[in-house]
């Protein structure tokens, strides 16, 4: 089985697929994102949990989804659930660091003077949500109590919470595979504002989304291929191989066309995987970033240079206007090739100094990949960096939004 875990966490809930928010209303929506207080269930998902609502597009349909986000690297995956009298939904939860998972059912209320009643929608003074229900372990129908009150309103300060890899690992068994269209779609339940995806190319010169060097059984189901994916072409990839959880290795373009269609996603970054000509990712930069202007969309999609080798083919390109690109590398090889973006590794810690200047020059700066609570919590509160890119979106999201 190569460096794949022997273990599972399947999802124990089936999704409707239904579109729309049912009786959930934009303004009811957006009174439900906050902060809220945990009392019942406190010992599994912490005293203090953030909810906040994320969408996909599928055509002119939109489905929305309601997500939890807790500090023990921890989310919560929920859709309306039409067929109550109430305002309830349902879903799943899962911790990322393990198998754990259960099904999850809750409604939201409304305590007033001391009594709860159904949330119908309109909050007067002195009202407070409360949204409570069960939730279960594995696919066991859900039994044990939780209650989430609501707080205080969600930290507004900008900060740009990236996704690695599309989402997240495929290690950390999420539904979908890393580097698929499908996590993807769902990058902004877990939490993700921007997604990091990694670019190669194909034998036959297609940029396509995949992170290790060679075809192995981390990512792929087993297939009789091996060796570096470079030396495959597309029809052989898109015929032959399939990620562990079943998907197409797609197209960069298919990447970024999922972005713009069916995602609220505000950032994605390219990560230079290849050592060959930048002009053809050139091209597909500029071909989605208009599209997603004629969209409406606020969208940047930046292309990362990660290496010298990187940042000599980012130089060699002829004409350079139009093509946002992200450093990883010093302040000086940022500032020579006029980076919009300086993005350094976090263990070089808190860089004041450093983060402080690109910030005065009018630069953004993301940290990379941070994944440690601890340290996650510690660059939000005491640094002034822009985003942070994690394999643990929902932790980052917790932390950024519950940051008072």
């Amino acid at each position: 089985m190569g460096c794949r875990k022997e273990y599972e966490a399947p999802v124990p809930y089936n999704f409707s697929n239904l579109t729309g928010s049912g009786k959930f209303s934009t303004a009811i929506r957006q009174s439900i994102n906050g902060v809220y207080t945990v009392t019942d269930g406190s010992d599994k998902f912490g005293a203090q949990v953030v909810l906040r609502w994320t969408y996909t597009h599928t055509g002119a349909d939109t489905s929305h989804h309601l997500s939890v986000f807790t500090s023990n690297v921890g989310y919560f995956d929920m859709e309306p659930q039409p067929q109550t009298g109430g305002l309830a939904v349902g879903g799943y939860w899962r911790r990322l660091q393990d198998t754990e998972i259960g099904l999850v059912q809750l409604t939201v209320n409304v305590r007033r003077s001391g009594a709860v009643s159904p949330f119908t929608g309109r909050l007067s003074t002195g009202d407070t949500l409360v949204v409570s229900g069960v939730y279960g372990d594995g696919d066991v129908t859900p039994t044990k109590r939780l209650t989430m009150t609501y707080a205080r309103p969600l930290n507004a300060r900008p900060f740009s919470v990236l996704a690695h890899r599309s989402g997240g690992r495929t290690s950390d068994l999420l539904p979908a595979s890393e580097n698929s269209v499908e996590i993807i779609k769902m990058a902004s339940r877990l939490g993700a504002t921007g997604i990091e995806i990694d670019v190669r190319y194909t034998k036959d010169g297609v940029p396509i989304l995949y992170h290790d060097n060679t075809l192995n059984l981390r990512l792929i189901q087993k297939n009789g291929l091996a060796g570096p994916i470079e030396e495959y072409t597309y029809q052989q990839l898109n015929t032959l191989v399939r990620l562990v959880n079943g998907e197409r290795i797609p197209t960069l373009e298919e990447a970024l066309q999922t972005v713009v269609d069916n995602t609220d996603l505000s950032f994605v970054w390219l990560d230079t995987k290849y050592v060959r000509s930048m002009t053809q990712v050139q091209s597909i930069q500029r071909t989605y970033l208009q599209r997603a202007k004629a969209a409406g969309r606020s969208l940047q999609i930046v292309i990362g240079l990660p290496s010298d080798d990187a940042v000599s083919l980012y130089r060699d390109l002829p004409e350079k206007s139009n093509t946002p690109v992200l450093c990883e590398l010093d302040t000086s090889i940022t500032r020579s090739i006029n980076a919009n973006i300086w993005a350094p590794r976090w263990t070089l810690g808190d860089q004041t100094a450093e983060v402080n200047a690109m910030k005065a020059e009018g630069r953004t700066v993301f940290v990379w990949t941070l994944d440690e609570p601890q340290f996650i919590r510690e660059f939000i509160d005491q640094t002034r960096f822009d985003g942070i890119l994690s394999n643990y979106a929902c932790v980052v999201a917790y932390y950024h939004y519950s940051q008072q």
